[in-house]
């Protein structure tokens, strides 16, 4: 995984609540087992009509916000499923940092397993953002060290996170990464055991 510190870029506003993750990627797509792929798959049933074509009424379609990075979007975010697939698709899609005022436990932890930084803010403090982005050209930038979120036009918020999560993105570690910080130790044990 890349390590996220401090991470700029352009907003792509998704004001909808209790976005599950069979929205954020439909189960007909599941049947890969790497990460990559998935991207192009993203908010299909959202982004594409049923002849697979881009659909105009959907915004992450305008291009405007081609090469968004950072998705904000409403309360509950990646409910239902406890699928993987859901921040692989996001990621792979582009998404590095998600702000919602709340998300669901599962999605929220494996956002931080597959290297993307979530973020809970305050309502109030995403509903401006959700304006904000609504303009063309909206940037914000998340700075995982001081643990704020900002803008160049006087927009700023604070995040709580985990140590070991933030920690893992700092580092642009896995599970598997985390656990090979521990390699010396490990090989003493397994010499002792022979």
């Amino acid at each position: 995984m890349e390590p996220i510190r401090q991470h700029e870029g352009l907003v792509y506003p998704l004001n909808r609540s209790n976005v599950d993750t069979d929205q954020i990627i439909p189960k007909q797509f599941l049947k890969r087992i790497e990460r990559q792929g998935f991207g192009q798959f993203l908010f299909y049933n959202w982004r594409f009509n049923d002849n697979d074509e881009p659909r105009e009424d959907f915004s992450l379609n305008d291009k405007q916000y081609k090469g968004a990075s950072i998705l904000v979007a409403g309360e509950n975010f990646g409910c239902g499923s406890s699928r993987e697939h859901a921040p692989w698709s996001l990621q792979d899609f582009g998404f590095r940092v998600i702000i919602a005022p709340s998300f669901a436990d599962i999605f929220y932890s494996n956002c931080s397993k597959n290297g993307i930084l979530p973020i809970q803010l305050d309502g109030t403090e995403v509903q401006e953002l959700m304006k904000k982005a609504s303009h063309a050209g909206y940037r914000l930038t998340a700075d995982l060290e001081t643990q704020k979120v900002y803008d160049n036009d006087g927009f700023e918020a604070s995040f709580q996170i985990t140590s070991y999560m933030r920690e893992m993105l700092l580092n642009g570690w896995d599970e598997i990464s985390v656990t090979l910080t521990q390699e010396d130790k490990i090989t003493e044990f397994e010499a002792k055991r022979s």
